[in-house]
């Protein structure tokens, strides 16, 4: 396992393509995001959808969202209209998971069978750059059940060297996780209060 420091303001481009490449290759990685720190790992490869359950001890009937770079991508993995997508320009990039209808190209093994997917845009531009190629994975770097860590050392206890690369950028702006807003229902509904609360009606 590789620990890189990061600038999560102006992330260095060498540090970014080592993390792309070793997620091209179907390998798993820590990240800074807007949150907490997340599990990145190629979204349409099951392969590395496994080794990420693995990694955090998951159980497999537990979803995973996914991180994409824009807001164009999400109409690529799941069904919008014009009402979700104008919610979508007012909240995202931050700290929001929005709840979608996946599209088939999502494996069900990231939704544990059903047919919603989580879907994030960090606030961030690691998040940004690793997810340009494919979404990839953005669920807490912890064991499942476990507390969330707030810094890389944290990450390490509980992980040890079950990831291949750590990109370390110190504490992430707000610390506690996303927001949840399932959107699949009418009117969208707030299923989990996290980091920030949206500043209008849903």
């Amino acid at each position: 396992m590789r620990i890189l420091k990061i600038n999560q303001d102006n992330p260095e481009k060498n540090k970014l393509k080592i993390a792309i490449d070793t997620l091209r290759e179907g390998k798993a990685i820590v990240y800074p995001t807007d949150t907490v720190y997340g599990i990145g790992a190629n979204a349409l490869d099951i392969e590395a959808i496994e080794k990420v359950y693995k990694i955090k001890k998951r159980p497999l009937d537990k979803p995973i969202s996914i991180c994409v770079s824009n807001s164009s991508l999400i109409k690529k993995i799941a069904y919008t209209n014009k009402e979700i997508e104008k919610i979508i320009e007012k909240i995202l990039p931050g700290p929001f998971t929005i709840i979608l209808n996946k599209k088939e190209n999502i494996p069900s093994l990231l939704t544990a069978g059903s047919e919603k997917i989580g879907i994030r845009i960090p606030d961030n531009k690691v998040c940004i750059e690793l997810s340009k190629e494919f979404p990839i994975t953005t669920t807490s770097a912890n064991l499942s059940g476990k507390d969330i860590p707030e810094a890389v050392d944290g990450i390490l206890k509980q992980l040890d060297d079950r990831v291949d690369l750590i990109l370390d950028a110190g504490i992430c702006k707000h610390g506690i996780h996303s927001t949840v807003i399932d959107m699949t229902l009418n009117p969208p509904k707030i299923i989990r209060e996290g980091a920030i609360m949206p500043k209008f009606n849903l």
